[in-house]
């Protein structure tokens, strides 16, 4: 990312030449997907009509972007104020995150101009994608919203706006649990009505409490692994209160990471317990099974809890990558490869390399303009004009 290359006016960093080869890549598939079909990039078929568009881009984005809620709901809800300094890089962070979603959906659905029929022209109600398309739609104004004062601080001049969304901050973010909660479970509701197409060890009925389980430690992990990254590439760019408080910020993150973990662990047990499906653990989706869980799970789990107990900051650093790849296999899991488990080799999914480049170019815009935004505005420093405001 190598932003001290940038000040000294190179371009030619290798960040800079290698997201500048997925862009242009990601600009050629793009224009074969909108001009030739998604038969032309995509590996697709009827029997697998959703792939790693949905199961990363959506699922995968939806859930690393859960650090806005989770770090907004301890400052101004639960009253935890050192959470402060983290607040609006998690809120650019999430913002980012479910915009690109949003982005990345264009290219999934056939027909991408009628995305917001669902929300103005015909309401499909007794759907849980309606319900899902509603909240992620309302969540991703909210975070615009709690995003903004950065901006109109960043501009100059906007001090009446910016004192107005100051004053909601309390309700928006309460707004962006409830929907967060309602949005995030709904994901994993998703699959309860596919039960005999979904692999006995993932199906469940608390799916949707797994879902919105893993998207808290998730967010928190996101905000530990963005904030590490950034603390590399962008120290130059903090004030002194937010170096004061980081390690203290980090390892709460993943204290709070830890017991939602093993509470998540505890419900992966007791669905498997509830419907008796100990027998599939010694097939080859039960040591996949194990390998997600014990890899990806519990280990994790007790790096961060280690890690907090003796202020190990190296652990959590670990701890919170490995959390982020866990979440992503998760996902993975669930919608691909634990999905039409019983159709034969020849007819499973396997993504194009159309999509892996989409998957990548999504990504990559989403670092850039994040790169952009916390190197122009008051994103991991306060405002000097604006020091002693409480948002």
């Amino acid at each position: 990312m190598s932003t001290e290359n940038s000040k000294n006016g190179s371009l030619f960093t290798p960040f800079n030449i290698v997201a500048g080869i997925i862009l242009a890549a990601g600009i050629v598939v793009t224009i074969m997907r909108f001009t030739m079909g998604l038969g032309a990039v995509t590996n697709l078929s009827d029997n697998n009509p959703w792939g790693i568009w949905i199961g990363f881009d959506l699922l995968c984005g939806v859930a690393l972007a859960a650090g806005g809620y989770t770090t907004s709901a301890a400052c101004y809800i639960f009253g935890f104020k050192r959470f402060h300094a983290a607040v609006r890089p998690a809120i650019l962070t999430a913002f980012l995150g479910y915009a690109l979603v949003v982005f990345a959906l264009n290219y999934d659905v056939g027909r991408p101009w009628r995305l917001p029929y669902p929300i103005f022209y015909q309401q499909g109600t007794t759907s849980i994608l309606f319900e899902v398309g509603l909240c992620v739609f309302i969540y991703l104004t909210v975070l615009f919203l709690e995003y903004l004062p950065a901006a109109f601080e960043w501009k100059g001049g906007l001090d009446k706006y910016r004192s107005i969304l100051v004053k909601l901050t309390m309700g928006l973010t309460i707004l962006g649990v409830i929907l967060s909660t309602l949005h995030q479970s709904s994901l994993g509701a998703l699959y309860l009505i596919v039960p005999s197409k979904l692999h006995p060890l993932w199906y469940t009925p608390y799916l949707p409490v797994m879902f919105f389980m893993s998207s808290m430690f998730a967010g928190l992990s996101m905000v530990v692994f963005e904030g590490t990254l950034s603390h590399k590439y962008f120290h130059h760019k903090m004030d002194e209160d937010y170096n004061a408080n980081y390690l203290d910020l980090q390892f709460a993150f993943a204290k709070g990471a830890a017991w939602i973990m093993a509470g998540y662990l505890a419900m992966k047990l007791l669905g498997l317990s509830m419907d008796n499906r100990w027998h599939y653990l010694f097939t080859g989706y039960g040591a996949w099974w194990l390998f997600e869980v014990v890899g990806f799970v519990m280990l994790p789990c007790y790096c961060y809890a280690v890690g907090y107990r003796d202020r190990n900051i190296g652990l959590v650093r670990l701890a919170a990558p490995w959390t982020v790849v866990g979440i992503m296999l998760n996902r993975f899991d669930v919608s691909l490869i634990a999905f039409n488990w019983q159709l034969p080799s020849a007819e499973r999914y396997f993504p194009s390399l159309g999509e892996i480049i989409i998957s990548l170019f999504v990504v990559t815009v989403g670092v850039l303009v994040f790169r952009w935004i916390v190197t122009r505005m008051p994103i991991f420093y306060a405002h000097p004009a604006y020091k002693d405001s409480s948002h």
